[in-house]
């Protein structure tokens, strides 16, 4: 698989990538297919609801959704949005170089270890690291007769696979993972994981002190062109809402950072389309096709999907049926 990386788009547009498709072979599942092309669990099973995750069958086309919107924010550092299981590492360019961003799928916490939310930085990196299990998970295990040592040795057994960068956020690390089927998956106790060969190639790429921003965005709106498009997955379920950014800790580049409890969420995907609508219109003015937004709202596939227009535009549109945009 070749790292899915790309131009980074001027300011005011915001969609890279493509979707394409692929026919699978007899001994394909659709996880040794998302694997190949730079995708998680989540992303091709919702791109493919009709297909047979484990038995795709032969000459079956499936869709690989490639084509993504920027998150919201500074294109700066690496950007994860455990809302689609997703990351996005924007960086520096050097003198006279195009500036890029590389996307990578990711696992993230289960709902009773939930990733946090926050800004932070990487504070440090490791080749083949040992893991020393915290007592909560040692405990865990134990209780399903799993004991597991004080310290998991590198190796085939470590979950951490061969690659970490730690989180200045304490106990947590972006890592590979022995288990790559899970990549894409609500599957971790909190760390992010990564496919073997992405966290190696990433890790070679991103330095310490490098700042990461942990958000929730289940909804993205950008500017195609002229087209106003709109991403839509499903909402996390959380028992309750982990810390979120506020302009108190934006600045908080600091290892021992702590963020303010906020807001528990209770907002349904509409309403997150319509506040990413008006901060992607903001400062440049756009109209929305309700018909499709519903429409993309009710399938929340991943797929971005063309559901308005730059306001210039709009008198021819209006002209038209919403199926044209």
């Amino acid at each position: 698989m070749q790292a899915a990386i790309y131009d980074l788009p001027p300011e005011g547009q915001d969609v890279i990538g493509e979707i394409s498709t692929v026919v699978a072979s007899y001994d394909d599942t659709l996880v040794d297919i998302a694997q190949r092309h730079g995708l998680g669990y989540q992303d091709i099973v919702h791109a493919n609801p009709n297909v047979n995750v484990w038995v795709p069958g032969e000459g079956t086309e499936i869709v690989l959704p490639n084509r993504f919107i920027l998150p919201p924010g500074s294109r700066t550092g690496l950007v994860l949005n455990i809302a689609e299981y997703r990351m996005y590492y924007f960086p520096e360019p050097k003198p006279g170089e195009v500036a890029k961003v590389h996307t990578y799928p990711m696992s993230i916490g289960r709902m009773d270890w939930e990733t946090p939310l926050g800004l932070t930085q990487i504070v440090a990196k490791a080749k083949n690291p040992a893991w020393y299990p915290p007592q909560s998970v040692r405990d865990e295990h134990a209780a399903d007769g799993d004991p597991l040592p004080r310290i998991v040795p590198a190796g085939p057994d470590n979950p951490l696979g061969t690659r970490a960068l730690r989180l200045g956020l304490p106990g947590y690390l972006i890592h590979g993972t022995n288990r790559p089927a899970g990549v894409g998956m609500r599957v971790s106790h909190g760390c992010i994981r990564m496919f073997p060969e992405d966290v190696e190639f990433l890790f070679d790429r991103i330095p310490v002190k490098t700042a990461v921003r942990i958000i929730d965005v289940p909804v993205k709106v950008g500017w195609d062109g002229e087209m106003l498009v709109a991403e839509v997955h499903p909402l996390l379920e959380v028992p309750q809402r982990l810390p979120r950014l506020t302009e108190e800790n934006i600045e908080a580049l600091d290892a021992d950072v702590e963020f303010p409890d906020v807001e528990t969420l209770s907002k349904d995907p509409l309403t997150h389309l319509t506040e990413q609508f008006i901060v992607t219109t903001a400062t440049r003015a756009g109209q929305l096709d309700w018909d499709i937004v519903e429409a993309l709202v009710k399938r929340s596939d991943g797929i971005p999907e063309a559901v308005g227009v730059s306001i210039k535009e709009a008198g021819i549109k209006n002209a038209a049926t919403s199926a044209a945009f």
